[in-house]
C-alpha cells in the first residue's frame, strides 16, 4: 500500500472519529445550556464529514450501490462475528461490565445491521418502501411500523426509538 493511500484511510478515521465527537459534544454543550457552543460543534462536524468523505472518495471507497451493499454487509460481518467477541472477551477479563455490556448491544445491533443490508441487496430495484426506527440505547434497527413496547436488544422503552429519515 503506498504512504499516500495509507494516509488518505488515516485522516478518513480521523476525520470520521472528530464528527461524532463533535456531535457528541454539541450535545452536552445544549444540555448544560450553551446552544452557541453547539451550534459551533455541529458546524465543525460537518465539515470534518466534508473531509472524510473527500478521502473516501479519493481513497474509491466509494462504488456502485450493490458494490456498497457488499460493503457493508462484510463491515458489519466483521464487527459481530470478530470485532465486538474479541473486545467482548478483553472487557470480561478485565472486569469491565459495563463496556462487556454494551459491547454485546452493539453486536447485536450490527447483526440486525447485516441482515438489513443483505435483505436490502436481494430487493434492490423492487426494495419497498419503509421506516427505519433506530433505539437510541443500543442502536438496534427496525425497518417497518413503529415498534411496539420494548427493544429486542438492551430493553429500552419504547420511547427510545426515533426514526431515522
Amino acid at each position: 500500500m503506498s504512504k499516500t493511500l495509507e494516509n488518505l484511510k488515516e485522516a478518513f478515521a480521523g476525520e470520521s472519529q472528530a464528527n461524532r465527537k463533535y456531535l457528541a459534544f454539541a450535545q452536552k454543550a445544549d444540555t448544560e445550556g450553551l446552544p452557541q457552543v453547539a451550534k459551533l460543534f455541529r458546524a465543525a462536524a460537518e465539515a470534518e464529514t466534508i473531509h472524510a468523505h473527500a478521502h473516501l472518495r479519493l481513497m474509491k471507497g466509494i462504488g456502485s450501490t450493490e458494490d456498497n451493499l457488499k460493503a457493508a454487509i462484510e463491515g458489519e460481518t466483521f464487527e459481530f462475528k470478530s470485532m465486538y467477541p474479541d473486545m467482548m472477551e478483553d472487557a470480561k477479563a478485565e472486569g469491565e461490565n459495563a463496556v462487556l455490556r454494551y459491547f454485546g448491544f452493539a453486536n447485536e445491533a450490527e447483526k440486525v445491521h447485516a441482515e438489513l443490508y443483505s435483505a436490502a441487496l436481494e430487493k434492490m430495484d423492487q426494495f419497498e418502501e419503509t421506516e427505519y426506527w433506530v433505539c437510541g440505547v443500543c442502536g438496534h434497527t427496525h425497518a417497518g411500523p413503529r415498534p411496539e413496547g420494548k427493544c429486542p436488544i438492551c430493553g429500552a422503552a419504547p420511547k427510545a426509538y426515533f426514526e431515522v429519515k
